[in-house]
């Protein structure tokens, strides 16, 4: 047992001397002294490990620092207000000490704008930033997302409170109601917005550092774009061709150049290069460019005859090919999808008519083309090739990024299915 101490006591010896020595007494408050004397001038005060001071025990003498008020005392008149600055002052020099900060380096910069940016002037200060760097069907969602935050802090009095009064607790809190209120999603993506915000401030200095990255993210269900049964494609597209050529035209899109229902939305003429057999798309992959892709003959037969001579039009617009629609991009999208929603339904009453059982439900939507499309054409490819072989060809067809995005998207989708192992159980 002696033994086993003396190993520790050496250890511990040896990390001591190598640096975890204290190098900074925790902050505190001096508040007037037990009357709280507001005549007074209240501070926070802390000592540090002076880098050139050594004592006769060899280590670091810690020196008191100069006191910090942060025109505390002049922009508040009452004990609870200090207080409560003060507090904040406090908690972020001590974030600072733990991060390794230190006063001798010039490192630690409280900024005394902190305290001036109210809660309300940073957000927006934040988002103006943001919004830079963001796609157009990004800001409308971040600056709805930014001013519920906002009423939410009007609503518990802290919009007009320094920044820094916003805690994790206050964040937590109120992406709790969110939950509640609605959905794990929903919630997820509010924190997204807001951690975005803040570390916009976090970079300005504004805030020591963006907490909103520490908490966790929730498991939340994906939504459900069910894959067709191939049965009904046939009988679907049929119905489609003659109720609404122009839906089966943006489907057909989707299908067989395996796009996403918003790449085909942001599908403008001049994308389209009829004698190359190409088109070019800004894809979810790439936020800077565009992906070029071959158009496949059975899309080319559909559109060889359509007039290009507006290019800067939208492909698909309500009224047809290539007209005048000022729309943004999530509208656009919005729109097509609730036009084949509205056909789907037809086309269930169509197939009770016919006194057929099957019903496309919610979880038929547009994107599960693509998901149906692309499994045909795996498994296609599956009775010629490798399973290497096979997502090698496909990765060049279907656009994604890299090999194992796609073999995750195949694994989602149930691409593969196991032959029959009947055998396997006999007894």
């Amino acid at each position: 047992m002696s033994f086993f101490f003396d190993i520790l006591q050496t250890a511990y010896s040896n990390a001591y001397s190598s640096g975890l020595k204290k190098k900074y007494t925790a902050p505190k408050i001096y508040h007037g002294g037990k009357t709280f004397d507001l005549s007074k001038r209240w501070y926070v005060y802390y000592s540090f490990a002076h880098p050139e001071l050594i004592g006769k025990n060899g280590n670091p003498v810690m020196v008191r620092q100069p006191p910090i008020t942060m025109s505390i005392n002049k922009n508040y008149k009452t004990k609870q207000e200090r207080l409560f600055h003060l507090g904040i002052v406090s908690e972020v020099l001590l974030e600072l000490l733990k991060d390794g900060s230190s006063p001798y380096k010039g490192e630690m910069e409280l900024n005394n704008q902190s305290l001036e940016y109210t809660a309300i002037a940073a957000l927006d200060y934040a988002l103006d930033l943001k919004n830079s760097t963001l796609s157009e069907t990004s800001k409308p969602d971040y600056r709805s997302r930014c001013n519920q935050f906002k009423k939410y802090l009007k609503k518990k009095n802290l919009a007009d409170k320094s920044i820094l009064s916003i805690t994790r607790e206050v964040v937590n809190t109120y992406l709790e109601g969110i939950v509640k209120a609605s959905s794990a999603r929903n919630r997820n993506n509010t924190r997204i917005v807001l951690s975005a915000l803040f570390g916009e401030l976090d970079d300005s200095r504004i805030i020591p550092r963006n907490f909103i990255e520490t908490i966790k993210v929730l498991d939340t269900k994906s939504v459900s774009h069910d894959t067709y049964p191939l049965e009904v494609l046939e009988g679907l597209f049929a119905f489609m061709k003659e109720k609404d050529p122009l839906l089966l035209l943006f489907v057909q899109f989707v299908s067989y150049n395996f796009l996403r229902p918003i790449e085909v939305c942001r599908l403008r003429l001049k994308d389209i290069i009829l004698s190359q057999k190409i088109l070019t798309v800004r894809t979810k992959n790439k936020k800077k460019g565009s992906k070029t892709k071959i158009i496949p003959n059975i899309v080319i037969d559909e559109i060889k005859d359509f007039d290009f001579s507006t290019q800067q039009n939208f492909l698909f617009t309500p009224d047809g090919i290539g007209e005048e629609w000022e729309a943004k991009e999530t509208s656009r999208r919005d729109y097509f999808t609730t036009r084949f929603r509205k056909l789907k339904s037809k086309y269930n009453k169509h197939l009770i008519a016919q006194g057929k059982t099957l019903q496309l439900g919610r979880e038929y939507t547009v994107y599960s083309f693509r998901h149906t499309f692309i499994t045909m054409l795996f498994r296609k490819l599956r009775e010629d090739f490798s399973y290497t072989e096979t997502c090698d060809k496909l990765m060049l067809i279907t656009g994604h990024s890299t090999l194992k995005a796609l073999k995750e998207y195949l694994k989602d989708i149930d691409a593969e299915l196991p032959e029959d192992y009947s055998g396997l159980l006999v007894l």
